[in-house]
């Protein structure tokens, strides 16, 4: 390990929980380790932004455990609804917790892995990752994380040399393993396996382990209703985060809800080209019931099934109390998601929804390609259009967030991620080994970070 981290503070908190929450494992011994994408950014807000690239593949290659940390990556425990339908098979199949450390705010945070090779969970599949799978996460993560959405960080994707067989894609395909930084891999699905399990002693263990180390609070009275609010606020702003980005995450199963309400694993994602509430991201989502306009209503679902687990330990008036106040959360972060992404500082509840709604209106209408429209309007320059006549008389009052100076809204077109370009940056990657489209996007997507900032 290189001397001169010294920022990093390992903090292996999990082992709290015990052996019942987690398996041993070890990583697979991949052909090769050829690091493609290494996030200094996140890496410094932990303090590893210092490794070598040699040390980089080593501890994020071939996993090596870091000083201090986890001696073994461990493979979580977890249940599930997939679609509505409980699975109880699962687990992480494909991937493991690597480390926990203290970021530069003390909060708590795991390294993770997906691709990392075979654990008890994986069922018949081989544990790997695509290298086109890892290159959309990467990308979607990015852009996520620019407009705004509590997200998990791609934090090293590497290169690993075999070559895998996939029935929805072209095979054989090249092969990654990522690395993800984390506020936390609690999920709604660890709390439902305990409740499967009729196992309250160790549910009222995670309870605590959440609320100690990923909220920063002691439990006290009613834990598990103040769990619940705490995970209610949070997934709340998350739904409303995805509305304001124009992002389908595809796949909001609760086995891929974060308890921190941070957004992550993200598989057949779509960023919308026009506004369109039955917008789908997954090929097999036939019912369309992850598709854009249904998001709150999945989330709001999977928070209620955190309810019903949390009943292993709690009274339901407290817990079905704290569900009723969703809706007018989702309501108040979706006007401060869609403003924030405007430009435009909040005046009020009532003036703040009806602008949101005559936006909303305007958009459903003209089908204004989404980022166009939103890198136009920002700091209250709606279209000078019939559809949008209403929005420009409420949004007359409001004062702009922040000045149109950086030299992002000098572009010609704004910074974008529909479908079409990201196969575009894939095939430059699969046909010439060419990265500089994907680099090159890295770079324009944290320019437009900086802008909305």
């Amino acid at each position: 390990m290189n001397e001169t981290l010294q920022a990093y503070r390992p903090d292996p908190r999990i082992l709290d929980l015990g052996d019942a929450f987690y398996d041993p494992v070890a990583a697979a011994n991949f052909p090769e380790t050829r690091l493609r994408f290494r996030n200094d950014r996140a890496a410094a807000e932990i303090g590893l932004d210092a490794l070598s690239d040699a040390e980089w593949n080593q501890h994020f290659g071939r996993f090596a455990p870091l000083p201090g940390n986890l001696s073994q990556p461990l493979a979580l425990r977890y249940h599930g609804h997939q679609f509505r339908s409980y699975n109880p098979d699962i687990g992480d199949g494909r991937g493991f917790l690597f480390a926990q450390m203290r970021d530069h705010d003390d909060r708590l945070m795991d390294l993770g892995t997906k691709g990392s090779g075979q654990t008890p969970w994986s069922r018949f599949g081989d544990g790997r990752l695509t290298l086109k799978g890892g290159v959309r996460e990467v990308l979607a993560t990015e852009m996520l994380e620019a407009l705004g959405v509590e997200t998990s960080r791609s934090f090293s994707l590497i290169e690993t040399g075999e070559a895998l067989e996939r029935n929805d894609e072209p095979s054989p395909t090249r092969s990654a393993v990522l690395v993800r930084l984390s506020h936390g891999h609690i999920r709604i699905g660890t709390f439902q396996r305990l409740a499967y399990l009729r196992d309250a002693e160790n549910m009222e263990r995670l309870i605590g382990y959440v609320l100690r180390n990923l909220y920063g609070e002691e439990p006290g009275q009613e834990p598990a209703a103040r769990l619940l609010d705490l995970v209610v606020q949070r997934t709340a702003k998350l739904a409303a985060s995805y509305m304001a980005a124009g992002f389908v995450h595809g796949v909001l199963n609760t086995d891929n809800i974060n308890v921190t309400g941070e957004s992550f694993d993200y598989g057949p994602w779509r960023f919308l080209p026009t506004w369109d509430a039955a917008f789908t991201a997954a090929y097999f989502d036939h019912a369309g019931l992850y598709a854009f306009g249904r998001q709150p209503e999945a989330i709001h679902w999977d928070a209620m099934q955190l309810a019903v687990a949390l009943r292993a330990v709690s009274e339901s008036a407290p817990l079905i109390a704290v569900l009723e106040t969703f809706g007018d959360r989702y309501q108040m972060a979706v006007s401060e998601a869609i403003l924030w992404r405007l430009g435009l500082v909040p005046r009020g509840p009532e003036e703040d929804s009806a602008l949101i709604g005559a936006v909303e209106r305007g958009l459903r209408t003209e089908m204004l390609p989404v980022d166009r429209f939103f890198f136009d309007a920002f700091g209250g320059h709606f279209p000078d259009s019939d559809a949008f006549a209403e929005a420009r008389a409420l949004a007359a009052p409001y004062a702009a967030r922040k000045a149109r100076d950086h030299l992002y809204w000098r572009d010609d077109s704004p910074c974008a991620m529909v479908i079409g370009e990201v196969e575009a940056i894939w095939s430059a990657i699969a046909d010439r080994n060419d990265w500089s489209l994907f680099n090159t996007k890295i770079a324009a997507i944290r320019d437009m970070g900086a802008a909305l900032a």
